[in-house]
C-alpha cells in the first residue's frame, strides 16, 4: 500500500498517509485540530488549508472560490493525498481551545486545570455479559466479486449486495464522500475493502471505506460527563477490553461550580460557545492523551457514547439550556439522535459517531440512565436505591415494576471541588483518615500511597467522621478545642490534616469551618432528598433491599463514617452496595452492545421524575439533615448507641 509524507506548517509535524487518505484524516494522525462541523461532509467550509507542495486530488464542491482554487486552497475533508505534500493551516480552519481572556489564562497557567490523570481501577460488580456483543461501530472486511457483463450492477449495490450476505441489516445508508471515492478505491486495491458500519437511530450507515483489511483497529470511546469531573475510557470494540481510563476537571468550572450557574453564564455574550469550548477541550484532552499513550491513530476510533445530566448533554451539543431552570422547567431535547462527533467539536475519525444517553427530565440526565442500566437495578425484584453522589447527586428508588428518580444539588464538594484542599480520587489525595482522641494527632493513607497533595471525598467523610469522634468538631460542625493542629484561618477556626513538609504540596494540607459547612450541605442534600423519595412512595429505608452507591470515591468510602455523619441513612452494612461510576459503565455498555442501547432508550422512557421541592416536607427533612448526623438520633441508632 502506497505511503506519502505530508508535512503541515506551520507546525512543522510530518506524518505519513496513504494514498486516497484525506488531508483532514492525515492531520487528526498529526494530532492537529482541524475545524470540521460537518464531519467530513464538504458542507460547513471550515477546514480550508493551502496546499504548498504536492499532488493531490480533490472532489467538486461550490465553496472553494476560483480564485481560492488558484491559490491551491481546498477543503481538507474532500482532498486526498497522490504524493509527498506540505500543507499550511490557516488559523482559521483551526480549533484552537486556547484563545482566552486575559483572566481565564492566568486561571488555567495557575493550575485550575489539571491534565487528565489515570484514575483508580474500580472493581465492576456488573459485567457486560448480560447484553450481547454488537458494538456501535462495526468493522467488516469484504472480497467483492469483480463485475462481469453478467453481474452489473453498480459498486455500491455490489457493496449493499456483499454487506446484507454478511448479515441482517436494516436500511443501509452513506454518505456523498463515500459514493464519490468508492470506485477508484474498490478497482485500486483489488475490490479489497473494509467497511466500518454505525447503527444511526433506525438506519445502518457506512461510516468509513478503507483498503485492505482493517478490522482488527476498532475503537470506541465512552464518556461520563460530570459537572465537576470528566471521565473517560477508550474501549477495544472487538475484543470488548478497556485500554485505558482517565479522569480531568471539567473546565466549565471555570464558568460556575453548578448546573444553574452554567446555565446563567450560557445566557450572556458568548457564554453557550466558552463552555462548549470547555467541555470538549477536556474531552479532546483525554482522547488525545489515550490515544497517544495506546498509540492508536485517531482515524480508528470510530465512535462516541456521552452520559451526563442534562445540561451538561445541552452545553456539549451547543444547544440552549435556559429553559431547564424556567418553569415548567422543559430542556431542549431528552432524546438525542445520533449524531457526527465532529458536529459536536469531539476529534475522532471525522465521520465518527457519537451517541448521547437519553436522559429523564431536565434535572435527571442520561448518567442516571446509564447507571440503572449498569446497576440492573431496573431487574431487582425488591425495592432497591441507586444514589450517585456527585455534584448534582440522583436518587432513584425502584425495581422490576417501577423507577422514580429525584435530583440533589449537592455541589461539588465531595468531587474535591470548593473546599480548600479538595481533590480528585487520584494519585496522593488522602483518603483514610484517623485521629488520635488524645492528642489529635493524625495518621492518614493516601491513594497509590503517593505523597499527599490533598483530601479527596472519602477523605473528607473519614475526617469529618473522625473529628467528631474526638470531640474536635460538634454537631453543628463547629471546631471546639484548642490544639497544635487547630489555629484560626480566614474562613473560621480550621484544622490541620497534614503539614507542608510532609505533604508533595506548597501549604498545609486542612479542613476549615467553612469547608465543613460545605460538606454539612453536600451531604444534607443527598441523604434529605433520599428520605423524601422513600417517604413520597409509601416506603420507609427497612424495606429496601439494596443500596447501590454511585461516585468517583465509591471504591474508598467507609460505609461506618458516611453513616456516622449522616450521609447514608443508617441501615444493615450488607445492604450497602459500591459500584463505582455507574455512569461511565453504562456508556461502556452501551458502546458495546445494540441490546444496551436499546434498554437505556426503554428506561429512559419508565423513570419518572419526582420534583423535591413539590414535597411540603422537604425543607424541614433538609434543614434536620443540616448537622452530625441529624437532628432525630432514633433515624441513626448505631450512632446513637
Amino acid at each position: 500500500m502506497q505511503k506519502f509524507k505530508v508535512t503541515f506548517l506551520p507546525d512543522n509535524l510530518t506524518v505519513e498517509a496513504e494514498k486516497d487518505k484525506t488531508i483532514l484524516s492525515a492531520a487528526i494522525s498529526a494530532g492537529i485540530n482541524i475545524n470540521s462541523n460537518c464531519g467530513g461532509d464538504g458542507i460547513c467550509g471550515r477546514c480550508k488549508v493551502i496546499v504548498n507542495e504536492g499532488q493531490v486530488s480533490s472532489q467538486p464542491n461550490g465553496i472553494i472560490t476560483p480564485q481560492e482554487r488558484k491559490n491551491n486552497v481546498y477543503l481538507a475533508c474532500l482532498t486526498t493525498v497522490h504524493s509527498d505534500l506540505k500543507v499550511l493551516i490557516p488559523d482559521s480552519s483551526r480549533i484552537n481551545f486556547d484563545k482566552l481572556t486575559p483572566e481565564e489564562l492566568e486561571e488555567r497557567l495557575s493550575g485550575l486545570y489539571s491534565k487528565a490523570e489515570d484514575i483508580q481501577p474500580v472493581k465492576e460488580k456488573f459485567e457486560d455479559k448480560v447484553f450481547t456483543h454488537s458494538p456501535f461501530a462495526t468493522k467488516i472486511y469484504l472480497e467483492l466479486p469483480e463485475p462481469t457483463l453478467n453481474d452489473s450492477i453498480s459498486d455500491l449495490e455490489r457493496l449493499y449486495r456483499a454487506l446484507r450476505q454478511y448479515g441482517e441489516f436494516p436500511a443501509i445508508a452513506t454518505g456523498l464522500f463515500n459514493i464519490r471515492q468508492l470506485g477508484e478505491l474498490l478497482r485500486d486495491y483489488d475490490w479489497k475493502v473494509t467497511v466500518t458500519l454505525g447503527r444511526r437511530n433506525e438506519t445502518v450507515e457506512i461510516v468509513l471505506i478503507e483498503p485492505g483489511d482493517t478490522t482488527a483497529n476498532n475503537y470506541g470511546l465512552c464518556f461520563d460527563i460530570g459537572t465537576t469531573t470528566i471521565s473517560g475510557q477508550l474501549v477495544d470494540l472487538n475484543s470488548k477490553k478497556i485500554l485505558g481510563t482517565k479522569a480531568t476537571y471539567n473546565q466549565q468550572a471555570a464558568f460556575g461550580s453548578d448546573v444553574i450557574t452554567r446555565i446563567v453564564y450560557a445566557a450572556k455574550t458568548d457564554g453557550l460557545e466558552k463552555l462548549h469550548n470547555a467541555v470538549t477541550d477536556t474531552m479532546n484532552q483525554i482522547i488525545k492523551d489515550l490515544v497517544s499513550e495506546h498509540r492508536i491513530d485517531l482515524n480508528s476510533v470510530n465512535c462516541v457514547v456521552c452520559s451526563g445530566n442534562t445540561t451538561m448533554i445541552h452545553l456539549l451539543l451547543s444547544m440552549d439550556p435556559s429553559h431547564i431552570r424556567r418553569q415548567p422547567y422543559v430542556p431542549t431535547a431528552n432524546f438525542i439522535p445520533v449524531l457526527r462527533a465532529a458536529e459536536a467539536g469531539i476529534n475522532i475519525n471525522p465521520r465518527g459517531l457519537l451517541n448521547c444517553v437519553p436522559g429523564v427530565s431536565s434535572y435527571v440526565g442520561g448518567d442516571t440512565t446509564a447507571g440503572v442500566l449498569s446497576s440492573r437495578l431496573y431487574q431487582k425484584e425488591e425495592a432497591c436505591i441507586l444514589i450517585d453522589i456527585g455534584t448534582n447527586g440522583e436518587i432513584v428508588l425502584g425495581n422490576k415494576d417501577f423507577l422514580v428518580a429525584c435530583a440533589a444539588s449537592a455541589g461539588p464538594a465531595f468531587e474535591g471541588s470548593g473546599v480548600s484542599s479538595g481533590m480528585r480520587a487520584s494519585s496522593g489525595a488522602i483518603q483514610k483518615v484517623n485521629i488520635d482522641k488524645k492528642d489529635f494527632s493524625v495518621k492518614y493513607s493516601t491513594i497509590q500511597d503517593a505523597a499527599p497533595r490533598g483530601i479527596c471525598g472519602s477523605g473528607y467523610i473519614d475526617l469529618l467522621s473522625e473529628m467528631l469522634d474526638a470531640g474536635i468538631i460538634d454537631k453543628a460542625g463547629k471546631i471546639k478545642v484548642e490544639g497544635k493542629r487547630i489555629r484560626q484561618g480566614e474562613n473560621g477556626k480550621e484544622f490541620v490534616v497534614c503539614f507542608k513538609e510532609e505533604a508533595n504540596s506548597e501549604s498545609d494540607i486542612l479542613i476549615n469551618e467553612a469547608d465543613i459547612e460545605n460538606l454539612k450541605r453536600s451531604k444534607g442534600a443527598i441523604y434529605s432528598a433520599t428520605a423524601i423519595l422513600v417517604r413520597h412512595l409509601a416506603l420507609d429505608f427497612s424495606s429496601v433491599s439494596k443500596i447501590f452507591i454511585a461516585g468517583g470515591f465509591g471504591t474508598y468510602l467507609d460505609i461506618e463514617k458516611a453513616i456516622r455523619i449522616g450521609l447514608l441513612p443508617d441501615l444493615e452494612r450488607s445492604k450497602f452496595v459500591f459500584i463505582g461510576n455507574s455512569s461511565l459503565a453504562g456508556s461502556r455498555q452501551i458502546l458495546l452492545s445494540a441490546q444496551a442501547r436499546d434498554m437505556a432508550d426503554a428506561l429512559a422512557q419508565k423513570i419518572t421524575y419526582f420534583e423535591l421541592s413539590v414535597d411540603p416536607g422537604y425543607m424541614d427533612e433538609y434543614s434536620q439533615s443540616l448537622f452530625f448526623p441529624h437532628t432525630d438520633l432514633t433515624r441513626f441508632p448505631t450512632v446513637r448507641a
